[in-house]
């Protein structure tokens, strides 16, 4: 920093000084605006992180197969989605064939009765009606989505011999035993008991959840078994998995085979859904940046009133120096000189009032953490700083150039 722009720097901190109140209120718009900009760029961010976070535990070969479309839907569903029909069981184990995919798990949920009621749930003394229930395949265990931490899953034999066993999840083993092993207990599901064989590792959960919509508040029993609980049920989802380095392929193999499978016309749509974890990721990254540009541009108001406080603070500091401006272009200072001298003091106000608001962005992420994913990526206060000092540059050139054309008679003479 040379001397001249150490000597504006300090001449514009006593300016901002000698009129603290006035500096406070033309920097609240931008105190706001960068305070804005952090907060909703830290819980995008937060959210962002651990929705990846959560997708890509089902692992980089996961395809996930349903009669809709996999993951956020945003309004009703078209009459032709309305009316589709659901998967198999038996499309699940044909998918098996293709040359691309590993392996492929049929899931049915069961949390429902037959009318439509959730079914409870039962174990010392504790009854809930919000544990999601699934039917499913021992081959879980392979697909690596699931990992047991104590005990096992059940086997094919189980599973077809209809034998009343159950994999429990980690909130299940809270809630029914939250001091004792799990593993051997019995658990009452509906009217009948089912022995508890395994217990899963707890997953993270991007928005935490309530009951059946908490993915660690479940129960994993044999497929066959499951469908003893509701019969009627045909509401069957697949998690495929992708042979190594064969996703791709495996994606348009699954396509052709459900295509066929469902008696698709060649000139119709898919009257399926597929999905993978970075088409689902993809998929909420478009909507979370709608709503971040939305909200920037909001929160962009709040830079444009601090801007225009900013310029109309530093005509009126003109004014009020017009003597100070005569003087020093009278012993030698020359336009450059008083330009920049203007524009640091508009630049240095704006800064502050950036600082403030990276601070109170700060403060705020932290708190919105106790009670939602929150982190603050590098590009925001970066972004937030540049852009406060930026509005002071813009929004202090016309008051800087106006003070830099003064006539240092003219000035001189003012009163």
């Amino acid at each position: 920093m040379n001397g001249n722009t150490y000597e504006n720097l300090k001449m514009a901190l006593n300016t901002l000084r000698a009129n603290k109140l006035r500096s406070v209120l033309t920097v609240v718009g931008v105190v706001i605006g960068v305070w804005t900009v952090m907060a909703i760029a830290s819980v995008i961010s937060g959210i962002d992180m651990s929705l990846t976070k959560e997708i890509e535990s089902f692992g980089t070969r996961s395809i996930f197969l349903y009669k809709f479309e996999p993951g956020i839907h945003i309004g009703r569903l078209s009459r032709e989605e309305r009316m589709r029909k659901d998967l198999t069981y038996d499309d699940a184990i044909a998918l098996r064939e293709l040359p691309a995919v590993e392996l492929t798990v049929p899931f049915i949920d069961v949390s429902n009765d037959y009318f439509g009621r959730k079914i409870n749930v039962s174990a010392n003394g504790k009854t809930s009606a919000a544990v999601r229930l699934e039917g499913t395949l021992p081959d879980i265990e392979r697909a690596g989505t699931e990992v047991i931490v104590e005990g096992r899953f059940f086997t094919q034999f189980e599973n077809d011999t209809n034998q009343n066993v159950a994999v429990i999840k980690r909130g299940v083993a809270d809630n029914f035993f939250p001091f004792q092993d799990p593993v051997g207990q019995t658990i009452k599901i509906g009217n009948e008991d089912y022995r508890i064989i395994g217990l899963i590792e707890k997953r993270e959960q991007m928005l935490g959840g309530d009951g059946s919509d908490n993915i660690n508040n479940g129960i994993f029993l044999p497929f066959n078994v499951a469908r003893k609980l509701k019969p009627n049920s045909t509401d069957i989802f697949v998690l495929a998995i992708a042979k190594e380095g064969r996703i791709a392929e495996a994606k348009d193999q699954i396509r052709d085979m459900l295509r066929i499978r469902r008696q698709v016309e060649f000139d119709k749509p898919d009257n399926f859904g597929m999905a993978t974890a970075d088409s689902i990721i993809e998929q909420f990254r478009s909507i979370t940046f709608g709503v971040a540009l939305a909200m920037v541009v909001i929160s962009s108001v709040g830079l444009m009133v601090g801007g225009i406080g900013v310029m109309n603070i530093m005509l009126v500091s003109v004014t009020e120096r017009t003597k100070e401006i005569g003087t020093r272009k009278a012993i030698g200072a020359r336009r450059k000189d008083i330009l920049l001298q203007f524009l640091i003091e508009a630049m240095t106000l704006t800064g502050i009032g950036g600082l403030v608001g990276l601070t109170l962005g700060w403060i705020t992420s932290l708190l919105i953490r106790i009670v939602f994913p929150s982190y603050i990526p590098l590009w925001a206060p970066i972004a937030g700083l540049v852009a406060s000092v930026g509005i002071g540059l813009i929004f202090g050139l016309f008051p800087a150039w106006k003070a830099a054309r003064l006539d240092p008679i003219e000035a001189l003479r003012y009163e």
